[in-house]
């Protein structure tokens, strides 16, 4: 986490106060106002640092997204500030998912379920539109094993198999795992780097990470949960929206509502066009239950405290209560570095 004057001076104004009041309360929504630059971000962080609740921030796209995340993580930290992007380029073409951001959701879902401290969920629409498998269908298909456990490793082989892993040489990628003598490397969907699970007999001796590109190990870990990919739409369990994984209690921002809930319609009409062109001989579950529609996701904001920086819809739960913050853009200096300067020192003085 960075501390600077400037994330001070927020942490110390009547706005943020009476921001950090509404948040507490949940009585009513919130329209964050007069917000320009990166002044969002120092909002945003010093509301989260004071709630002691998690937040869902959504942003117009992927790149505005990861554009936030950036500045989050600086003033945050990178370990309260996750990544929750989609996995698909198109509704129903599973081999055409990104393994790297379907490991992104696993461990989004990971941490929610864990139920560590709370954290600062980043995404975007995309990312939103696809359901995700439910609590309880999670923690079922979740190994967990820590060391000095008794496992076999014809038991252990069975559970990757039936969670669709592939066996390989050596593993490079998630939903991979090898198997040599007493050693099991498996590339969990839970993790960003594969564990390495050194046996004794029937008794797990070791575990620890290690790095693909050299397959040297890296840090020793006393348990991991070995997930399997989450996206497979193949995979019939049931499944719900990702607001209705997240607690009651945390705090979603919204920048743009009126694209979002075009953006999910959007999706969702590709998605059941796509559905009917599907081959019959095979049963494919219905883009309802796969996918999320800019009605449902309307409907489910109710839950939450919601806050937003563009203006504010419709909402018949709750209220709106306003928050102005007296920002403004920054001018343009033209590469004039003493206008610059000027510019800077009327803003010390003025305070």
């Amino acid at each position: 986490m960075t501390k600077t004057p400037i994330s001070d001076a927020y942490a110390q104004s009547p706005q943020m106060r009476k921001l950090q009041e509404r948040i507490a309360s949940s009585q009513d929504n919130i329209f964050l106002k007069g917000l320009a630059g990166s002044s969002l971000s120092f909002v945003l962080s010093q509301a989260f640092l004071g709630a002691g609740k998690p937040f869902l921030l959504v942003f117009s796209d992927k790149e505005e997204a990861a554009y936030q995340l950036n500045d989050l993580e600086q003033l945050i930290g990178e370990q309260d500030v996750l990544f929750y992007p989609g996995s698909y380029r198109r509704p129903y073409q599973i081999e055409q998912t990104d393994n790297a951001n379907v490991l992104l959701r696993a461990e989004v879902l990971n941490r929610i379920n864990s139920r560590k401290k709370p954290a600062v969920i980043v995404t975007y629409p995309d990312a939103l539109f696809e359901k995700v498998v439910t609590r309880k269908e999670l923690e079922k298909n979740t190994l967990h094993v820590k060391r000095n456990d008794t496992i076999s490793l014809d038991f252990l082989n069975e559970v990757l198999f039936e969670y669709q892993f592939a066996r390989t040489d050596f593993v490079t990628e998630p939903g991979e795992f090898s198997v040599r003598g007493g050693i099991v490397d498996v590339f969990s969907f839970s993790h960003d780097q594969p564990y390495r699970i050194e046996f004794f007999g029937d008794e797990v001796d070791s575990i620890r990470t290690f790095d693909v590109e050299t397959q040297l190990s890296n840090n020793q870990v006393q348990k991991i949960s070995i997930i399997p990919n989450v996206a497979n739409t193949a995979v019939q369990e049931k499944r719900e929206s990702f607001l209705q994984y997240i607690s009651s209690k945390t705090v979603v921002y919204t920048k743009n509502e009126d694209l979002l809930f075009a953006r999910l319609d959007d999706f969702f009409g590709k998605a059941k066009d796509a559905f009917t062109q599907l081959s019959a001989e095979i049963q494919h579950a219905q883009p309802q239950e796969l996918f999320v529609a800019a009605a449902l996701f309307r409907e489910q904001m109710g839950r939450f405290c919601w806050v937003s920086s563009s203006q504010p819809p419709v909402s018949p739960e709750k209220g709106w209560e306003t928050v102005v913050f007296n920002t403004k853009p920054q001018p343009s200096f033209n590469k004039k570095f003493d206008v610059l300067i000027q510019n800077l020192n009327d803003h010390m003085g003025q305070g």
